[in-house]
């Protein structure tokens, strides 16, 4: 098994920024900015996938990116999305390398916590089983608690993806206790077999904490790298990220 810590960017708001002035042209040549152009950039500069949310209201991804996105990258495609039949169609139908399952809902800027495995069930299981006898491996995407993971564990999920935002929330000014959730959680899951990505409010300023949770396989960032490369360049940001990424010894 590779020791290298993993990148994956998430480019959902590549496509939000496109949405804000062509969601009902997208099919003028000129719809900016291009996902297929952003994608590519990643992978120039060394990202390990690409990251897309396929939300239910379609707020910036948009089926068509899934499908062209699926077909343009050289690179693995991690499409995230929440349990709900006509998402999961889309994804059997696209079979990206591995899913990420989410909880979502319509009102919420961005996704505000983790999935809530144990509520779920036996239809997550289902689901589970539908993506692995697809060939496509999954996440769910989880906060860093002991009974979410192990719930996790007994969906037969291959991966979780911790929760990060509560403590790049809290770390601006400290995040010690999260931090603290955030390896324990991590030591939990690789016990039990599971592959530990993380994402969420990852950044420039936070990853030298990140850094110190053991067992991560795989980073998933997107705001922050598309944010800062408004002044930076995508190609930039991604390249910065990883080289910061390089740092990480604790993937044994």
């Amino acid at each position: 098994m590779s020791k290298t810590l993993k990148l994956g960017v998430n480019i959902d708001h590549v496509a939000t920024l496109r949405q804000a002035r062509y969601a009902t042209m997208l099919d003028l040549p000129n719809a900016e900015p291009s996902l297929l152009k952003a994608a590519a950039e990643c992978e120039r500069a060394g990202a390990d996938s690409i990251t897309i949310h396929l939300r239910a209201d379609r707020r910036h991804i948009q089926d068509r990116d899934v499908f062209e996105i699926r077909e343009s990258i050289a690179t693995k495609l991690n499409l995230e999305l929440g349990d709900t039949p006509e998402i999961v169609e889309i994804a059997l139908e696209v079979k990206p390398d591995f899913v990420c399952v989410v909880p979502e809902s319509r009102e919420e800027i961005t996704t505000e916590g983790g999935l809530d495995v144990v509520a779920a069930g036996e239809g997550l299981k289902r689901t589970v089983a539908r993506f692995q006898q697809a060939g496509i491996l999954v996440s769910l995407f989880v906060d860093p608690d002991e009974a979410q993971i192990k719930a996790a564990a007994d969906a037969g999920a291959e991966m979780i993806e911790l929760h990060t935002g509560a403590f790049a929330n809290a770390s601006i000014t400290g995040g010690d206790d999260e931090l603290a959730d955030l390896v324990e959680a991590a030591k939990l899951a690789d016990t039990l077999g599971i592959q530990v990505n993380a994402g969420h409010g990852i950044t420039m300023a936070n990853i030298a904490k990140v850094l110190q949770v053991p067992h991560l396989a795989e980073l998933n960032v997107g705001h922050h790298l598309v944010s800062q490369s408004v002044f930076m360049g995508l190609h930039s940001v991604v390249s910065d990220m990883l080289t910061a990424m390089e740092a990480y010894n604790h993937r044994a």
